[in-house]
This record gives structure tokens, C-alpha cells and sequence, in this order.
């Protein structure tokens, strides 16, 4: 069983905090409830921008300053952006937790966003653009998503398009900071060797003159799709890049636990049936994956590979029949078996590292999942049985709900050949 400690701030801020008394090293994270899914269409990828904008420095404190202050005594620092949160984090000796905070609270309230800051940033996004666009194992996955997504930001992106990132000013930047770190919008998280009385003095010392506000949304998912799509981007690539998705759950969903079993039945690791049949049997593919993706009000389940690009179009049918297998029950008890001990092995794992702890109950917080108990959990997952996966597969694996992006020489050929399968899903 896990404690953790809890408190919300008449400010609105959220503090979480698992002790770990047998580490030495403390993971810290500040948590901001803003990501892509808050952006429009018009300023999609500000949020990782602003992302950028934090490490470069504030009023007390140069680039140089915030990072020596955590590297120079051993710790890592490092930030993300997803598409509902960002994160700034660390992790150190727990003796040092004091000042991490106080590094990572500066960088949140006193970011300085100085014009030469903000324009030596988006150049450095605009490579980070290119690098993706350069790297089709990537950009096959942002065309999958404007399949997914038509409508709205989540089709475009992350990180933004060259034009957005163009028309992004300074004053446009700092007002989307503004706006969306607010106090409510504010989570601090914690694990390993610290001290929660400590932790809650310094947060409330640090964020106290962060004031409550109102904090904005997103519109929520609109799904109208009817029929399968596919999209090819023909390039003279060494290896074929596909991704295959499906809309799929919410994390909120009472099947999300039949999801994450039925993903690991099919391609989560090297025992699963992907692998088997398209690496480990036929020889066609190095790498080939799947993994589910939970959004307050939605989700995906998406299949990645990297193929001989002799046999794109029998690799998708390959990967069409086995979803069809399952639709049709074909899931053994040893399966069955194998996946429920490795979600139950990958979740203890999680709470073994300091780090992957504070990134779990991280999300949790954030998204104000009340899940935090591992054996309740885990009496959710092992309640889950083979005919509730098999009725989830029937409802996410249909042809209706079919998307396949395909990044490589591809032909006219492959592209009639994968619309003919996709049909027949």
C-alpha cells in the first residue's frame, strides 16, 4: 500500500507527495495544467514553445544559472509538453529538494521571455520541426493524427507548423503563459526521501503570490468518422513507416483496463502477437508496436512498424488479420494470463524508481484521476476477462473506426491493396 499526502492551497495550488524513506534520491515535479489540447488552430505548439521559454533564464536567475544550480550537484533537469499538461522536473539528491523547488518555482512564475530569448527559441523549434519532418518513424504519426483529427488542433501537430511557429510573437507568448499558469493551474509532486512538512512550507512560501484565477478550457473531441482512411506520403525511404490508429477510451472509461490488457495481448512487447507474427515468424518488420493513449474524453490505440518496403501492403494484412482474430475470440487463457502479470509487473516497476513514481502520480493529479491506490488498481485490472476484451476489440477494431498513414515508396498498387483490406476489417 502507498500513502500519499495531499493538500490544496486556498490559492488553488495542489501539492502531492509520496515519502520513500529507503531512497536516497527525490524526484520533483511542477505540474501545469496546459498543453495542446488548451491551443487553437491558430496557435498550436505556443504551449511547447513556452515550454522552451522557462529554461531561459529569469530576473535572479541566467540559462546558465538553472542549470548548473541542478546538474552541478548532481541532479537532472528536464521538461515536457503533452496535450493536456507540461511538466518541469528534477531529480536529485533528496537533501537538495529545497533548492529544486525553488529552481523550478522561479522558472514558472519568473520566466523572463527576452526578445532575444524568444527569437533564438523558435529557431531552435523550427529545426525541431525539420529534424521530425526528417525522421518518417515520426512524421508517420502526424499524419495518422490529422486522419484521426480533422477538426481542431489535435490534427496539426504538437510542436506546432513552421507558419504558426512564424506568427507566434513575444506578446502573443507571454499572454498564453499568463493565462494559463495560473494558481489553479498549478500542481507540485514529489517522491522519494523528502519531507512533506518542509515541502508544504516552501510551496506555500514560493506560489503564495501566484493568485487564483479562472482557468480556460478546450472544446471537447468531435468523432465523425464513417469509414476507414489511408493516407500515403511517397518517399524513397530504405524502410517502409506505417501507422495504423483507432479512436479509442478515455482515461475515465470503465473499459480502460480491458484496453491496456487487449494492447499488451497485441503488441506491447516482444511476447505479444505482433512481434511473433510480423518479426519473429515472417522476418518483416525490426520494430513493430502498439499503445493506447487516454484523453479526458477520448483516446487512441495505434499500431507502429517499420517494414520491407517489398511487403507493405501483406505487412497491414497481417496486422488487419490478427485484429479480425480477435474480434472473432480468438485470445487464449495463457495470453490472458501472460498480460495481466505483465501490467501488474510494469506498474510495481513504476513505483520502484523515484522519478517514474512522481511521473505517474504526476498525471494522476493532474487530470484528477482518483486511482492512487495500487491494489484498487490492480482489483480493476484483474476483474477484466477475456470476453470483456473480446467485446472491447469489437468495439474499437471496426473498419469505421480504421486509419492507416504510410510513409515510403509506396504505389498505386499498395494503396489499392491496403483500401481493399481496410475494407474488409
Amino acid at each position: 500500500m502507498y500513502k500519499y499526502d495531499k493538500k490544496i492551497f486556498d490559492n488553488g495550488l495542489k501539492v502531492a507527495a509520496h515519502r520513500m524513506p529507503n531512497m536516497k534520491s527525490a524526484a520533483l515535479g511542477v505540474w501545469i495544467k496546459t498543453g495542446g489540447r488548451y491551443e487553437t488552430a491558430a496557435n498550436r505548439g505556443i504551449s511547447h514553445f513556452v515550454e522552451h521559454l522557462l529554461f531561459k533564464g529569469t530576473a535572479k536567475r541566467t540559462t546558465s544559472d538553472i542549470k548548473n544550480s541542478i546538474e552541478g550537484i548532481g541532479g537532472i533537469l528536464n521538461g515536457f509538453t503533452s496535450e493536456e499538461m507540461t511538466c518541469y522536473l528534477v531529480k536529485i539528491v533528496g537533501r537538495h529538494l529545497a533548492l529544486a523547488l525553488e529552481v523550478l518555482g522561479d522558472m514558472v512564475l519568473n520566466a523572463r521571455f527576452a526578445p532575444r530569448d524568444v527569437e533564438t527559441e523558435r529557431f531552435v523549434v523550427l529545426e525541431e520541426i525539420k529534424m521530425y519532418r526528417d525522421h518518417p518513424d515520426q512524421y508517420v504519426g502526424e499524419l495518422l493524427s490529422e486522419l484521426l483529427w480533422p477538426d481542431g488542433p489535435l490534427g496539426i501537430p504538437l510542436i506546432g507548423t513552421r507558419d504558426i511557429i512564424d506568427s507566434l510573437s513575444r506578446e502573443d507568448i507571454m499572454a498564453y503563459k499568463e493565462k494559463s499558469y495560473v494558481s489553479s493551474n498549478i500542481n507540485v509532486v514529489a517522491c522519494g526521501d523528502l519531507d512533506w512538512p518542509s515541502l508544504l512550507d516552501n510551496c506555500e512560501r514560493i506560489f503564495s503570490v501566484k493568485k487564483r484565477q479562472s482557468p480556460f478550457g478546450y472544446k471537447k473531441m468531435r468523432i465523425s468518422q464513417k469509414r476507414p482512411q489511408t493516407r500515403i506520403a511517397r518517399r524513397q525511404t530504405e524502410q517502409t513507416h506505417i501507422a495504423i490508429g483507432f479512436h479509442g477510451l478515455s482515461r475515465k472509461d470503465p473499459a480502460r483496463y480491458a484496453m491496456d490488457l487487449l494492447n499488451i495481448v497485441l503488441g506491447a512487447n516482444m511476447s505479444s502477437r505482433l512481434f511473433h507474427e510480423l518479426r519473429e515468424k515472417r522476418g518483416l518488420a525490426y520494430a513493430i508496436s502498439s499503445h493506447p493513449t487516454y484523453y479526458a474524453d477520448g483516446g487512441t490505440e495505434v499500431i507502429d512498424a517499420g517494414i520491407d518496403n517489398r511487403k507493405i501492403s501483406e505487412a497491414i494484412g497481417l496486422i488487419l488479420k490478427e485484429l479480425s482474430r480477435i474480434k472473432k475470440g480468438r485470445i487464449t487463457k495463457k495470453e490472458f494470463e501472460r498480460a495481466r502479470e505483465y501490467y501488474q509487473g510494469i506498474l510495481s516497476f513504476t513505483f520502484e524508481d523515484t522519478l517514474e513514481h512522481m511521473l505517474w502520480l504526476g498525471k494522476k493529479i493532474v487530470t484528477g484521476d482518483r486511482r492512487l491506490e495500487a491494489e484498487k488498481i490492480l482489483k480493476e485490472m484483474r476483474a477484466v476477462t477475456i470476453d470483456d476484451i473480446l467485446h472491447l476489440a469489437g468495439r474499437i477494431f471496426k473498419k469505421e473506426n480504421l486509419n492507416i498513414a504510410v510513409i515510403g515508396p509506396a504505389g498505386d498498387k499498395d494503396k489499392k491493396a491496403i483500401d481493399e483490406m481496410a475494407e474488409g476489417l
